[in-house]
């Protein structure tokens, strides 16, 4: 059996303590939710479970995000939900459980994809090991391990985000040239496909409270990217690491977003007449060193095209997640 995609919606994505800071991650999934599945004819009783990527889980988030955002959208209560973490990769892996799923028959129609509300993740307090301790400490809960085990970075290291990237440029021979410029690159082709529409049909635009005796706020476009992001702006930010080649302008934004996407069999898109989108034909992971964990999808994109019987001379669109702009330099080397 095969899976495709019907449809897809998603969010504009907020920065930092931005516009979609007022809105609640499970709200934000489920309005993206609702009007996903409001806009297509599929039944409600359909559904077979709404499966959900979420990195966080140490807030608003937390118990199950996708099973609230499911009952916040008004799909039936039969209808189950669960959430995935796979940190990063938390979205995509969602979409692949649900792939599996209706491949291996065990449900028609699935709801799938991921949020986060990385500027309402809480400052989280350690409980103490002794009765009466009046000792505790907080950590913020947006970036990064909240109580890492001393084990795992005795064993691995205890890298930041931030310097895997630095590590790969430096084990690749990535410069910070080379990064700056691709990052300028991405920021220049996104106002492009911005400013010709490219995106409108995907973003669902959400009214945020602005309080009391104020009308809402629709916010209807992402606010991360930063268009005027040239060479001369980029080669003048500071390295975060001395002598890296990570900084503020070629890493990953701090954002707020949701995404949704409805995946299903061929027999329910016949049954009510709706023309698939697409097809799922392979997915896989990978693991690499914790060290320079941004290669991870050198390995699982060969793995993918091996099982779906393509190689990348095959594709005609390749798109990575550009969480620092060396991690795709690095990827497209080692691929």
């Amino acid at each position: 059996m095969t899976a495709y995609i019907y449809d897809g919606l998603r969010s504009p994505f907020g920065r930092h303590a931005g516009a979609l800071a007022p809105v609640r991650p499970d709200d934000l999934l489920a309005e993206v939710i609702r009007a996903v599945v409001t806009r297509n004819p599929f039944a409600g009783e359909d559904y077979e479970d709404v499966v959900m990527g979420n990195t966080n889980q140490a807030g608003e988030d937390a118990r199950n995000l996708a099973r609230h955002a499911g009952l916040l959208a008004g799909l039936p209560q039969e209808v189950a939900g669960v959430t995935v973490n796979r940190l990063c990769g938390s979205g995509l892996a969602a979409i692949l459980d649900a792939a599996r799923a209706v491949k291996a028959g065990e449900g028609e129609l699935f709801v799938a994809g991921g949020a986060e509300s990385m500027s309402r993740a809480p400052f989280v307090i350690a409980k103490s090991e002794s009765p009466f301790s009046r000792d505790f400490r907080a950590f913020d809960s947006t970036i990064g391990a909240r109580f890492p085990n001393p084990k795992v970075e005795k064993q691995y290291g205890d890298d930041t985000m931030p310097q895997t990237a630095d590590n790969v440029a430096a084990e690749l021979g990535i410069t910070r040239e080379e990064a700056d410029t691709y990052a300028a690159r991405s920021q220049a082709l996104y106002e492009q496909a911005r400013t010709e529409g490219f995106f409108a049909e995907e973003i669902h635009p959400i009214e945020v409270p602005q309080g009391r005796k104020k009308p809402n706020k629709l916010v209807d476009q992402d606010e991360h990217p930063r268009p005027s992001s040239d060479m001369a702006a980029l080669s003048g930010l500071r390295p975060l690491f001395g002598g890296g080649v990570v900084t503020a302008g070629n890493a990953s934004g701090v954002n707020d977003g949701a995404a949704a996407l409805i995946i299903g069999s061929e027999a329910i898109g016949k049954k009510y007449g709706v023309k698939p989108r697409g097809r799922i034909l392979a997915g896989a992971v990978s693991g690499v060193a914790p060290r320079v964990m941004g290669l991870g999808p050198v390995e699982a994109c060969k793995k993918a095209l091996s099982r779906a019987g393509l190689t990348l001379d095959d594709m005609d669109v390749i798109e990575i997640n550009e969480a620092f702009a060396v991690q795709v330099l690095g990827c497209a080397k080692q691929l």
